[in-house]
């Protein structure tokens, strides 16, 4: 884990004590269980620490008969409700004595359901406050040994309560109030303090998950990367320390903490949470580097519990070799060898389709044998059939043979339109003959070619600027990156007040040296391929030369 942080923790990390919060217990009688059916009773009571503060309580006229087996329930009949206030008039002082409170209901679905429809059909707001239901309470803390049902009578009688619930709203409130601190004090035993730990433990958080919450408290509000790992014991059976998982964050103390919380809810999450032995974190000055840093990290310990971005080496290319009669080759890496490239592909099969959709429209050799300039050997099937040039046979010169690798070399790199029209063409004929499965090929291939040659542009047109100096304005201030060949070189934050171009300058001389070729040989996690989702990237560029900074729109 990091270093303790010297800072003073939070209200939000500390949570909000139980002993310090207002409860407001609340049972309704109604006139049936269904969602048209009218509120005949609210009661009410406030409590805090322990106490009892306040107590609200009302009949309602529900403008509605009340049906004779509610009326032997409850003992509220129509003449008693007949004077009562109706709902519009009831409801809002309700509400302003529950005002701030969390809500505390037995069944809680039912009254708040309600008490939401009551509010949104009278054109009151509600107020969407916490909600504690003991039911759901009652359920994680008691067992069955203890209860046979989690019925409010029956956690009365378990708990003493001092009133006994007899289906009327004040007095079943005041039952839930000592059956709520009844629980409250069998989940204080399970370390159970805050309002947050409560929820979470309804939620189905086990304690061991909770306890590990710890491990977030000294890291920073801060952009960076988190690796959570575990000590393992290797073949040999010495522990050494193993990276599990990889992530992001623009506030890494808040990312790390929700996985030890109900809104994580991925099961191999849950798994890996449980097997780490603790979290470290590395602070990034921007969102950008973070994303970076976490593809390299990725790439580099291939972390068990991460799916996206783990085999940068899936990433292929197209190469387009360079000897006397060249060929078309799949290639994991680009070499130093002079040779042209297209890519990166995404896996084999994209290439695959690539290269079927090129052979449509270039008669450029297929085979992988090296051919002599000099000396002819024997052609294959594709010669005979047309779909090669057969320059084994020497039946083509080699400058005739090098202008159908030149047109090859441009359709990949340059403009596209020759192989669409060949694949267009060919998809006319395919239909016309009613051949729709190969049609459908064809037309998956083109698709493939057509999204791969975008993503080489921009890659290419990325790769080929010796450095670019970007800014962006954010909250913290302005984002500066030095991008140079395509790979993140440096980053640096020019914070309220300081000058952004003092602070490129000198990120632009602490950045890394990047070769030209490195780009091509490099994973694509070490290259911005494009923007990042969720907002505009640039909004103001930079371009640092020699001789000056510049700043443009």
């Amino acid at each position: 884990m990091t270093a303790a942080s010297t800072l003073q923790p939070a209200l939000d990390d500390l949570g909000r004590h139980l002993a310090a919060l207002t409860f407001c217990v609340v049972d309704l009688e109604t006139t049936g269980s269904a969602a048209d059916d009218s509120i005949t009773e609210i009661g009410a009571v406030r409590v805090c620490g322990g106490d009892v503060t306040g107590e609200f309580q009302t009949l309602v006229n529900p403008r509605v008969g009340i049906p004779p087996l509610i009326s032997v329930l409850t003992g509220i009949t129509n003449a008693m409700v007949a004077g009562a206030p109706p709902l519009a008039e009831a409801l809002p002082s309700f509400l302003e004595f529950a005002r701030g409170c969390v809500l505390v209901a037995h069944n809680a679905r039912f009254d708040v359901g309600f008490l939401k429809r009551a509010c949104a059909a009278h054109g009151y707001a509600w107020a969407n406050p916490d909600v504690i239901d003991t039911v759901a309470l009652a359920r994680g803390v008691l067992m069955r040994d203890e209860v046979p049902n989690v019925k409010l009578a029956t956690l009365a009688r378990h708990f003493r309560a001092s009133v006994e619930p007899n289906h009327r709203a004040l007095s079943d409130a005041r039952a839930t109030v000592d059956v709520l601190h009844g629980l409250l004090e069998r989940v204080g035993n399970l370390r159970v303090d805050t309002l947050e730990d409560l929820t979470e433990f309804l939620r189905g958080v086990s304690p061991q998950r909770r306890a590990k919450r710890s491990w977030a408290s000294d890291l920073p509000e801060a952009p960076g990367v988190y690796r959570f790992y575990a000590d393992l014991p290797d073949a040999e059976g010495v522990l050494r320390r193993q990276v599990l998982y990889v992530g992001k964050s623009v506030n890494l103390r808040a990312r790390v903490r929700s996985y030890f919380t109900a809104a994580e809810k991925r099961p191999r999450m849950e798994e890996m949470v449980r097997v780490a032995s603790g979290v470290e974190a590395t602070v990034c000055r921007t969102p950008l580097e973070a994303e970076v840093l976490e593809l390299r990290l990725i790439a580099a310990h291939r972390p068990r519990y991460n799916r996206r971005s783990k085999f940068p080496e899936r990433q292929v290319w197209l190469k387009l070799t360079k000897e006397a009669y060249p060929r078309l080759s799949i290639v994991a890496r680009v070499a130093d060898d002079a040779a042209d490239y297209f890519g990166p592909l995404g896996g084999r099969a994209v290439a695959e389709h690539v290269l079927l959709a090129v052979y449509d429209a270039y008669p450029i050799r297929q085979c992988t044998a090296r051919l002599s300039a000099t000396r002819p050997s024997s052609s294959c099937a594709l010669g005979d059939m047309g779909r090669c040039v057969s320059p084994c046979d020497h039946q083509v010169t080699t400058d005739q043979y090098a202008a159908v690798a030149d047109g090859v070399r441009a359709a990949l790199a340059v403009d596209v339109r020759p192989v669409v029209d060949a694949s267009r063409e060919r998809l006319g004929v395919l239909v016309g003959q009613q051949r729709f499965e190969e049609a459908v090929e064809v037309r998956d291939r083109l698709r493939t070619l057509l999204r791969s040659s975008v993503r080489h542009q921009r890659v290419r047109a990325l790769a080929s600027c010796p450095q670019i100096v970007a800014a962006y304005a954010s909250e913290a201030g302005w984002e500066i990156h030095v991008i140079r060949h395509g790979r993140l070189a440096a980053s640096a934050l020019a914070q309220r007040g300081e000058v952004p171009q003092a602070v490129a300058r000198i990120a632009v001389d602490a950045a890394e040296a990047v070769r030209p070729a490195a780009l091509a040989a490099a994973p694509p996690a070490h290259v911005s391929s494009g923007p990042r989702r969720g907002r505009p990237w640039y909004g103001v560029f930079i371009h640092v030369s020699t001789a000056r900074v510049s700043v443009g729109e």
